[in-house]
């Protein structure tokens, strides 16, 4: 890991009857809309749902990588995340994630550390621990043969 602080760069842009261009240095582009909820199309990428697939995203990376620091063997990992946008206090903003992860292992696995390492990883969560909204987990752990 580089050290700390790292800067990431990303940049948007449109015209009035386009689709927005996301853009990051060395990345392919994204397009994106606003979500049917904001009367968008609602087929393509929001600023809604690109937040919610962040979390969704870190938390499946920080597994992996306390999965390797702990020396634990899984086969497959899965993420569901639903955000809440609500109103509160005068202020729309998210105010919630639901996360769903699945966890499929070697048959024998230990299933109490493969949870705690679920745990661990909603906690260590950058973008999570960055966010005022509360994340929830719930988690379930599927042994293979």
């Amino acid at each position: 890991m580089q050290d700390l602080p790292h800067h990431y760069r990303a940049a948007a842009a449109t015209r009035p009857d386009l689709n927005v261009d996301l853009s990051s240095p060395g990345l392919p582009g994204l397009e994106s809309a606003s979500p049917a909820e904001y009367g968008g199309p609602g087929d393509q990428w929001s600023p809604e749902t690109l937040l919610v697939a962040a979390v969704a995203d870190c938390f499946v990376l920080t597994f992996k990588a306390i999965a390797r620091a702990s020396k634990f063997e899984w086969l497959a990992v899965k993420c569901d995340v639903e955000g809440v946008l609500d109103r509160e206090d005068k202020v729309t903003r998210f105010v919630g994630f639901r996360i769903r992860a699945v966890l499929d292992a070697p048959a024998g696995s230990d299933e109490a550390r493969a949870k705690r390492l679920l745990e661990k990883a909603e906690q260590n969560c950058l973008i999570t621990r960055s966010l005022t909204a509360h994340a929830t987990l719930e988690s379930e752990v599927r042994f293979i043969a």
